[in-house]
């Protein structure tokens, strides 16, 4: 069994819930954990399971935005562009971001943001400063989207965290001046939260403001912080 789980996306200066960043889980043994492959589970299938988390949510309701995380794979599926819009068009009003968390050609992405952006459909990247998602990889391509993600917990895994404060300010600085929104991943205390505000970084994601849940029942749209407990 899959199903998505959700994790808030909180405009600080307003104090609300602007959006959810959608993470695939797959039931194994009475417990959920990561696929070992996103594509296992096709993305028609997919979509069928978040037209059902759209109406949990109440996203139609609020014009809340759903993030999606598309892989390599997913990208190069030939049915995929179709798909989305597909969605896109089933979740109306609601807000869809298409969250690449690999690098794409140039080319890839010039055709998904002039075909996404038609259809009112949002594109972002994530994981700005590591793995394949270096300044240089992407530059050429920041004209066509529309918000970049940094994750600090990617730089506290590899042990890198005294490096967060210094890299941060380099892509707020990078988003400013392409006029993009800058989503700060990683979250987990007040700490966190006033490095954020020093720098001007309204949009935040992680821990302090929920782990990621499965929908039951429609989300609180005011901020509530929780513990930073793993």
């Amino acid at each position: 069994m899959y199903r998505f789980f959700v994790q808030p996306q909180v405009d600080q200066r307003q104090q609300v819930v602007f959006g959810y960043e959608l993470l695939l889980r797959k039931e194994q043994h009475g417990h959920w954990a990561v696929p070992a492959k996103f594509t296992e589970l096709s993305l028609d299938k997919q979509v069928h399971l978040l037209e059902e988390l759209a109406g949990q949510l109440a996203t139609k309701a609020t014009n809340q935005v759903l993030a999606l995380n598309l892989n390599r794979e997913q990208a190069e599926d030939e049915l995929m562009l179709g798909t989305i819009i597909y969605l896109k068009k089933r979740l109306n009003p609601a807000a869809l971001t298409i969250e690449l968390t690999e690098s794409a050609t140039l080319a890839e992405i010039q055709k998904y943001s002039m075909l996404f952006h038609q259809y009112g459909i949002q594109l972002s990247i994530d994981d700005v400063g590591t793995g394949s998602n270096t300044f240089d990889n992407i530059k050429d391509a920041l004209p066509f989207v529309d918000q970049i993600k940094f994750a600090m917990q990617n730089l506290r895994m590899s042990g890198k965290a005294d490096q967060i404060p210094t890299a941060l300010a380099f892509w707020q600085t990078i988003a400013r001046d392409y006029h993009l929104d800058l989503i700060l991943e990683g979250v987990e205390d007040e700490h966190d939260q006033r490095m954020a505000q020093q720098l001007g970084i309204e949009l935040h994601q992680g821990y302090y403001y929920g782990k990621p849940r499965l929908a039951v029942k429609p989300a609180a749209t005011e901020v509530q912080p929780t513990s930073n407990e793993r």
